[in-house]
């Protein structure tokens, strides 16, 4: 089996709960929707819970940005950080292990074992600044492929949000066939001026670092991980809100310093903390195409606009939102619920954390899930 490799995480490091499959892409590669194609896609994910003998219970979660396949459990060997969603899935949680046969693939361009620019071309070298443009649609196609690959024909319900929200709307669009129920949570139906000049403004900071030599930094010894840690400064900001910052920082002094003394106020540690910890495991390059497939977000691209694309979804939809999400309002969840016929009513999760509450409020976000895979809510 052939794996990606990844500055970060590499061939012989321990996959942890990874498992790995090398897809067919046929005799000329994977065709991209920007005119690029891979000779081979390797996607890193993992699962749990059992398939059952109908293969009808299969939940498909999808991850954001800077997410991999570890949704669920804790830090061990190869896992630094416990699962992203670990209060959502498991024995008798929201995504019932007991019941689903739960599906978490690391995306196409990332760097956590799934294809991405630091992983090996055919040459035997990363692919670098020769990774091609990649977008949401390729995505998905590279998680139906899995999809085939794990023998899922129809999955009882596809999960995510944010860029895993942008997924689950071109899975209804693209794949209406493939599934029953989706949910998708804190985001909208194409990519809007502000996200794309947030993300933007990340690229350019990475993409300025003296290391990041036009992406091919891999074999200098040296990473552009201020860069990186930057952008994923701008990224946090974006993610919480003005009345968090406020009730947790204010103008405090970081360690009870003299700012004026070349001291440092609280929340600028506090975005240096979150930018580093992101740049000590996260590839720069992947961000950079992930970010900017983020951009090409649109499900109405080639469909006669965002209005047509939706009108004909005929599954079970469920749209929610954070009511202070900054970088995606509820405006674009509003917009989702109007344009979908099957979408019922908006929910709206009530949190100060801005975007990353339908992270962190897990007792209500898992409300919604439930509620969206057609479950009794308690």
């Amino acid at each position: 089996m052939s794996l990606s490799t990844s500055s970060f995480w590499r061939v012989g490091d321990e996959p942890g709960r990874r498992q790995f499959a090398t897809l067919d892409c046929g005799g000329d590669g994977f065709a991209l929707e920007g005119g690029g194609h891979l000779e081979q896609v390797t996607v890193a994910y993992e699962t749990w819970g059992e398939l059952n003998a109908e293969r009808s219970n299969a939940v498909l979660v999808l991850h954001a940005l800077t997410g991999d396949s570890h949704a669920a459990g804790p830090a061990t060997t190869g896992h630094p950080n416990g699962g992203w969603w670990d209060e959502i899935i498991g024995t008798g949680k929201a995504i019932d292990t007991d019941r689903y046969f739960v599906v978490c693939p690391n995306v196409l361009g990332g760097c956590q074992g799934t294809t991405g620019p630091s992983s090996l071309a055919p040459d035997g070298r990363p692919y670098g600044s020769r990774f091609p443009v990649i977008t949401i649609r390729d995505q998905v196609a590279v998680e139906v492929a899995l999809s085939d690959h794990l023998g899922v024909a129809s999955w009882a319900g596809i999960v995510g949000g944010s860029m895993g929200g942008m997924r689950g709307l071109e899975w209804v669009v693209g794949y209406p066939e493939r599934m029953e129920r989706v949910v998708v949570l804190a985001v909208g139906a194409a990519g809007t001026a502000d996200q794309i000049a947030l993300c933007s403004l990340q690229v350019r900071t990475i993409k300025a670092d003296a290391h990041f030599h036009d992406g091919d930094y891999y074999d200098t010894g040296q990473s552009p991980r201020e860069g990186l840690s930057i952008a994923r400064g701008i990224g946090q900001f974006s993610y919480r809100t003005w009345t968090e910052f406020e009730s947790r920082f204010g103008r405090d002094a970081q360690d009870d310093g003299a700012v004026l003394e070349k001291g440092h106020y609280a929340i600028e540690s506090y975005l240096r903390y979150h930018g580093d910890k992101l740049a000590a495991r996260f590839d720069p390059n992947s961000y950079v195409v992930l970010s900017e497939a983020m951009n090409h977000h649109d499900v109405g691209r080639g469909r006669g606009g965002v209005v047509a694309a939706l009108k004909n979804v005929r599954h079970r939809v469920t749209i929610a939102g954070v009511s202070s999400d900054r970088l995606y309002p509820r405006e674009l969840q509003e917009e989702l619920t109007r344009l979908i016929p099957t979408a019922g009513r908006m929910r709206l999760i009530t949190s100060p954390a801005g975007h990353d509450g339908f992270l962190i409020e897990t007792q209500q976000v898992g409300d919604v899930i439930r509620g969206g895979l057609g479950e009794r809510v308690p």
